[in-house]
């Protein structure tokens, strides 16, 4: 039985620039897959939601999209998805990839957290990939941030250093009721994760600029007899030329893609998933605020 005079509860923004590594520490520390990841930047479109309750305690992990300087309106709204999520938190998580160091957009956020006037926890991320003495020297640096709380050194992937920083983020937690039952992993309903296992899984499989010009909706969702689940997607393209790169030759890619993520929704969902792909060219979805909606994000300006 929980105590409920002990109960605390506070909101944590993982934030970065894109590729930082967010999504990776995301899925660590829930211990199972809630944010879709994959090698190329910007890969997180909307702020994906992770509750982690140990004990008296409930932390709401907040997976922002990675911070940039922004030119489309898409990426505006990222942008803008990802401070609304440092605003609303109790502690800010400041990801860092250590090859890249303090750079210019590592400093934009610093700046952009001045502003907010909130303090920050700062993670130097993927530790195993540069030399001891360069690491040590890049926290040196940091340690002149102003708004600096502590630094951790982690691997988000391999799980190093993780469970210190959890430490210190439930030291601090303010008491007050949970949000969310004891159970719950994420605000994310499964359609839409549905949809982002998809376009992860397109994204691993085409290269250059053509998965930042696509989305995935998942617009079937029907509970058959037997306890299997059939999932109607369609994949939405901006141009005509786009539609038979996605479907591939012979429909080969498409398949593929089809197969690698009922694939991963059988194991998630532990239940058989009958999945079916549709690709449809809309030239300006990017501008479509219905498509802002079903990511969850600001039409803007």
């Amino acid at each position: 039985m929980i105590d409920q005079s002990n109960i605390r509860f506070g909101f944590v923004a993982l934030i970065g620039a894109p590729n930082a590594g967010k999504s990776t520490l995301m899925n660590c520390i829930m211990g199972t897959k809630v944010s879709i990841v994959t090698h190329k930047v910007q890969t997180t479109r909307a702020r994906v939601v992770g509750v982690l309750t140990n004990g008296d305690d409930q932390m709401v992990f907040v997976d922002t999209p990675g911070i940039f300087v922004p030119n489309r309106r898409l990426e505006r709204a990222m942008v803008t998805a990802a401070w609304g999520g440092a605003t609303d938190a109790d502690k800010i998580v400041l990801l860092i990839d250590v090859e890249g160091g303090l750079s210019a957009e590592v400093q934009l956020i610093i700046n952009g957290i001045k502003k907010l006037g909130k303090t920050v926890i700062i993670g130097l991320n993927k530790i195993d990939l540069i030399p001891r003495e360069k690491l040590l020297s890049l926290a040196e640096e940091l340690q002149e941030v102003s708004i600096l709380e502590s630094i951790f050194m982690i691997s988000a992937l391999k799980g190093d250093g993780v469970n210190d920083l959890l430490s210190n983020l439930k030291e601090d937690l303010p008491k007050g009721p949970w949000l969310y039952p004891e159970d719950h992993l994420s605000d994310m309903n499964e359609r839409l994760f549905a949809a982002e296992i998809t376009r992860e899984k397109l994204f691993l499989s085409l290269h250059q600029e053509l998965p930042y010009s696509l989305t995935v909706e998942t617009e079937g969702w029907q509970e058959r007899q037997d306890g299997s689940l059939k999932v109607d997607q369609v994949i939405y393209v901006e141009r005509p030329g786009h539609k038979g790169i996605v479907l591939g030759k012979g429909g080969q890619q498409i398949k593929r893609v089809g197969a690698e993520s009922r694939k991963e929704l059988e194991h998630i969902l532990e239940r058989r998933v009958h999945l079916f792909l549709f690709v449809k060219v809309r030239e300006k979805w990017r501008d479509d605020p219905e498509r802002y909606r079903e990511m969850g994000l600001e039409f803007g300006d």
